[in-house]
């Protein structure tokens, strides 16, 4: 089994522990939206429809047929069995599934409030970190200030360059708390800033969710 395919798993179980209701990490969306959003990532044929009515409306139809206890276990249902082999996310395997799922179980687990992070396998963690490097030069790019990531067992990653005069900002904490933050969840990560006051305050307004 791939990691994806466990982060599925976990995803799926998050979700079934929680009620159509709870809230998320996903500003505006509850348990249901989020599970809503999932469906139509992966699905094609719903996808289409959606892209004609519009994705954002099609959501709120989803989540509206999964209010009860009864509609919202059959979307994550649909959601739990793997996609379709024509659907693209079905053979993109890892690549472009293990940070979305594991960003999404976090958005679930932790909507109402603090709660302990998981313990990361080894593997896991190493997959999300090697994806992390990759894609926070992407995210961190009109950033004045520097950012340096620092793991917990001290492997870093510069993965943004200062501006001109202008210094920069190590976040340290676990891989996944990492991908947190970088995802914009920093309000929700276990993260340690460090810097100059002005260029924290700028790392920390663009990673905040509202």
């Amino acid at each position: 089994m791939t990691w994806h395919e466990t982060e599925r798993d976990w995803l799926a179980e998050a979700l079934r522990a929680a009620d159509p209701h709870d809230p998320t990490l996903c500003a505006g969306w509850q348990a249901r939206h989020l599970a809503a959003h999932l469906v139509l990532r992966e699905r094609p044929a719903v996808a289409a429809s959606a892209v004609r009515g519009g994705l954002a409306a099609a959501t709120e139809r989803l989540a509206a047929g999964a209010s009860d206890a009864a509609g919202y276990s059959a979307l994550v249902d649909r959601f739990a069995a793997p996609p379709p082999r024509w659907s693209p996310l079905a053979w993109a395997g890892d690549a472009v599934n293990v940070t979305e799922y594991f960003v999404h179980t976090e958005d679930v687990r932790r909507g109402a409030g603090t709660i302990e992070p998981r313990e990361l396998p080894d593997g896991l963690r190493d997959a999300l970190w090697s994806q992390l490097v990759r894609m926070a030069p992407l995210r961190l790019r009109r950033l004045g200030p520097g950012v340096v990531l620092v793991r917990d067992d001290d492997v870093r990653s510069a993965v943004h360059a200062p501006r001109a005069g202008r210094g920069s900002v190590v976040l340290r904490g676990d891989v996944g708390e990492l991908v947190l933050a970088v995802s914009g969840r920093l309000q929700a990560a276990d993260v340690r800033l460090d810097g100059a006051a002005d260029d924290v305050a700028e790392v920390r307004e663009l990673l905040t969710g509202p």
